[in-house]
């Protein structure tokens, strides 16, 4: 019919293991960022990629963090 009904608790617990892991691969990829960077590498294709990665991963912590997640 529709959608399983998903208690708040559950909901709320998603959403915290959701910002959990945004927040997670941030630290990764800023991580790898500075690896690249020591490296000289911060014109390769990957440093690129990680960078807009990185800023569309602050971009939703800074979204969570404002909703108090």
């Amino acid at each position: 019919m529709g959608e399983p009904l998903v208690d708040d608790a559950a909901r709320l617990a998603a959403f915290d293991a959701f910002a959990a892991d945004v927040r997670a691969e941030l630290a990764s990829t800023k991580a790898r960022m500075d690896e690249l960077a020591a490296a000289g590498k911060v014109k390769t294709a990957t440093y690129r990629q990680l960078f807009a990665a990185r800023i569309t991963l602050k971009e939703i912590d800074a979204r969570l963090a404002e909703r108090g997640l």
